[in-house]
């Protein structure tokens, strides 16, 4: 079973002592990955080497045999055994509890780069792991052990701190190429060591899509590790194509992906309110060239046209503060119903599809549906908000993984099928 006793007690203990600092207050996760779309995109559109740049000192790797250089692996006690239950929330406001199980024998794994989240005070984190990433964890990636194994390393990112300090013109010595470095030697132990001939999933957002695009670049696309590519998820990143196709651009061989069916594909997303659409300085949804767009698969319709987005909200304010101010957490029934589970569903209060404007811009956009009766909100928490102000230059990228979730889950269950036929 998945909880099982921790083979890592250290890491077990740290976890359990971060979870009860945090407990009963907003971790903001939103505030925490406010600056990584930027960096994202820099990621994605400069090559990466093996080598530190000359501005920073160079580091020694890390050892990936060491359990704590990873926040999940599948069977221990770590940052993915945790409470995910969720209550479902209707139309009319009734409410039932959706408990929360990991697969017993998943037959495939997901390797996950979250966003940028480190507070640390130097310009690339450490490999200790404070609330931000077990909180990140919790809303982007432990949910994926029930349909796989999951693993999730840590890595040298560059910090919130880094990507503040440059914007106000004070600029620290960060390696760039560290936490890639890093993502790159804990793919290849993994492969070498955890992998043994199954399939895989790749899964980020923000600047771990960024780091897994150069990953894919460097390392997968078209050699033979490929054919072990179930799919890739990167969400709140630009992956860019040729104009009207789905394959070329930054990947060579790797298309996007058009149904559940089809494996060594992407699905690329970043996603805004249908009613506030990208202006025209909008972080997302543009592209670097001539001939090229940003990619956008749906999540809900990986067919094309509207889907129905399968949520898995928080609850309560954890993922709600955006930026320098806090959006106040909101009733999700009327009158307001305790919840007490940490996520909620909201089973047809959202749908999306993929859109392009008359620059050129693609993006997913997200429609709130009508609720006549009244009894469940139609409002949720998700923008950027600075000084008072909705930035909505950033859409809703801080909850790009939430939103869709459940569709990813059901997309990788048909993959897998797939990808097991394919396997005999």
């Amino acid at each position: 079973m998945f909880r099982t006793p921790p083979l890592d007690p250290d890491f077990s203990a740290r976890n359990s002592e971060l979870n009860q600092k945090t407990s009963g207050r907003s971790v903001a996760v939103s505030k925490l990955i406010l600056a990584s779309a930027a960096l994202a995109l820099g990621l994605a559109a400069a090559p990466v080497h093996a080598q530190a740049p000359a501005q920073a000192p160079a580091q020694a790797r890390n050892d990936y045999a060491d359990g704590k250089t990873w926040l999940c692996k599948p069977g221990r006690q770590d940052a993915c055994a945790i409470n995910l239950d969720a209550t479902v929330i209707k139309a009319d406001g009734a409410t039932s509890p959706h408990a929360f199980k990991p697969a017993a024998d998943p037959q495939i794994d997901c390797f996950y780069v979250y966003p940028t989240v480190s507070n640390d005070p130097t310009p690339n984190s450490d490999m200790s792991p404070g609330p931000e990433e077990l909180s990140v964890i919790k809303q982007q990636f432990a949910r994926y052990a029930a349909v796989c194994r999951p693993f999730a390393p840590m890595y040298r990112q560059v910090t919130l701190t880094a990507l503040k300090a440059g914007m106000l013109g004070k600029p620290m010595a960060v390696d760039r190429a560290l936490g890639y470095n890093d993502v790159k030697d804990a793919w290849t132990y993994y492969l070498e060591h955890d992998n043994h001939g199954r399939g895989v999933v790749l899964i980020g957002h923000s600047q771990g899509s960024g780091v897994l695009i150069q990953l894919v670049k460097n390392e997968i696309d078209g050699k033979p590790v490929q054919a072990k590519i179930v799919s890739i998820i990167l969400g709140g990143a630009r992956l860019q194509v040729p104009v009207g196709k789905d394959v070329g651009g930054d990947f060579k061989s790797i298309p996007l992906c058009h149904n559940a069916e089809q494996l060594q594909c992407a699905i690329n997303f970043a996603s805004f309110r249908s009613d506030f659409p990208p202006p025209s300085d909008s972080l997302f949804g543009g592209s670097s060239g001539a001939g090229l767009e940003a990619a956008c698969v749906n999540p809900a319709a990986l067919a094309g046209g509207r889907g129905a987005l399968k949520a898995y909200m928080a609850s309560g304010a954890e993922n709600i503060a955006a930026g320098t101010d806090a959006e106040k957490p909101r009733a999700w029934t009327s009158p307001p119903t305790p919840i007490t589970t940490p996520f909620v569903e909201v089973p047809g209060m959202l749908s999306a599809e993929c859109a392009k404007d008359a620059a050129g811009r693609t993006y997913l956009s997200i429609v709130t549906n009508p609720n006549p009766g009244g009894k469940r909100t139609t409002e949720y928490a998700g923008d950027v908000v600075i000084l008072g102000k909705v930035q909505r230059n950033w859409g809703l990228h801080l909850i790009d993984m939430n939103l869709t979730m459940g569709n990813l889950m059901d997309d990788i269950r048909t993959e897998t099928g797939a990808y097991v036929r394919s396997a005999h």
